[in-house]
């Protein structure tokens, strides 16, 4: 599956466009490593903890997004972006969305 921020593909044209596709996850945070955060954060440098959770979050959600967008026969997802947001205190909310369509090459 070819995923791009982008509204088209070089060298290919877009030749059937299914909608919108997206993928999400609401994830919290236990409380141990808020608090391991949180001192860290004082003394400064890389939350690493929190920042494998994110990424393992985002590979979660373009895997949901990609899943969607095969499932309506596409072959390209353009126009892909993340969107993230609190959810209370502990929750966050990311998700990745974007335009499936199927492509072929251009002659």
């Amino acid at each position: 599956m070819l995923i791009t921020t982008m509204n088209d593909v070089p060298g290919h044209e877009i030749v059937e466009v299914y909608g919108e596709v997206f993928g999400l996850t609401v994830r919290s945070r236990n409380a141990f490593s808020q608090m391991g955060a949180g001192l860290k954060s004082m003394f400064g440098g890389e939350l690493k903890g929190m920042t494998k959770a994110l990424a393992d979050s985002r590979h979660q959600v373009i895997d949901r997004m990609v899943e969607e967008a095969e499932a309506k026969g596409a072959d390209a997802i353009v126009a892909m972006r993340f969107d993230t947001s609190e959810m209370g205190g502990n929750w966050t909310e990311i998700c990745a969305y974007g335009t499936a369509v199927r492509t072929r090459r251009a002659t």
